[in-house]
C-alpha cells in the first residue's frame, strides 16, 4: 500500500471503520511513522496534530483500536482502516464520534449481535442466557446448535417462510454463541470462506 503523504504536513487522513458492523467510528491523521507502529503492532497509531506526537489509540483509554486491514484510496492520499474496536471509540464515551450509530440492517446486524455476545460473555452468568450459554462451554451452544440446524431442517421441508426463518435465526444466534465459547467469531468464518473462495 503506496500513501501519499501531504507535502506540507506530512500526513494522511485515515477513516476508522468497525470492520464487523462497518460503522465509521473516527477520522484521525497518520504519518509514515504511525503507519509503520499501525502495521508492526496491530494498534491503530496516529499523528496528533494538537500534541504533535505520535499518539496510540487508547494509550491512556484502553479503548485501543486493533488493526484488521488497511487499504489507501484511489489518489493513495487517504487511508481506510478496518479495525475492531475495544471499547467505545470517542472520547465522550459514545460509540463513533458521530455519536451512536443506527443499528445496522439485514445480515449487516450479525456483526451488531457478535458485538453484543462479546459483551454479555463479560457480564455475571445470572444476567442473561446468553452468558448462562457460555458458561457451560462449547457443550452448552454446541447441544443448541444441533437442535435448532434439525429444526431449521423441518421448518425448510413442512414449514412456511417465516418459521423458516424464525428458527434459522435461533441456528445462527447459537452458532455465533459457540463461536464464542472457542474464542472465535463470525470474522474467522468469513475469512476461511473468502480463501475458499479464491483458491476455486
Amino acid at each position: 500500500m503506496n500513501v501519499v503523504f501531504d507535502t506540507q504536513t506530512g500526513l494522511a487522513p485515515a477513516i476508522i471503520q468497525d470492520s464487523r458492523t462497518g460503522a465509521v467510528l473516527m477520522l484521525g491523521y497518520m504519518n509514515q511513522e504511525a503507519l509503520n507502529l499501525t502495521r508492526s503492532s496491530g494498534k491503530v497509531t496516529f499523528f496528533s496534530r494538537s500534541r504533535n506526537r505520535i499518539w496510540i489509540k487508547g494509550e491512556s483509554s484502553g479503548n485501543h483500536l486493533h488493526l484488521v486491514d488497511m487499504a489507501a484510496d484511489c489518489d493513495g492520499d487517504a487511508i481506510l482502516v478496518r479495525a475492531r474496536p475495544e471499547g467505545p471509540t470517542c472520547h465522550t464515551g459514545a460509540t463513533t464520534c458521530w455519536g451512536e450509530p443506527r443499528s445496522a440492517t439485514g445480515a449487516g446486524f450479525l456483526g451488531d449481535l457478535t458485538n453484543i455476545i462479546e459483551e454479555r460473555a463479560e457480564a455475571p452468568e445470572s444476567s442473561s442466557y446468553t452468558a448462562r450459554l457460555l458458561a457451560k462451554g462449547p457443550a452448552g451452544p454446541g447441544q443448541k446448535v444441533g437442535e435448532e440446524a434439525v429444526e431449521t431442517v423441518i421448518a425448510a421441508l413442512a414449514e412456511d417462510d417465516e418459521h423458516l426463518v424464525d428458527e434459522a435465526s435461533d441456528l445462527v444466534y447459537h452458532l455465533l454463541v459457540l463461536l464464542k465459547s472457542r474464542g472465535l467469531t463470525l470474522d474467522d468464518v468469513g475469512e476461511r470462506l473468502r480463501e475458499r473462495h479464491e483458491r476455486s
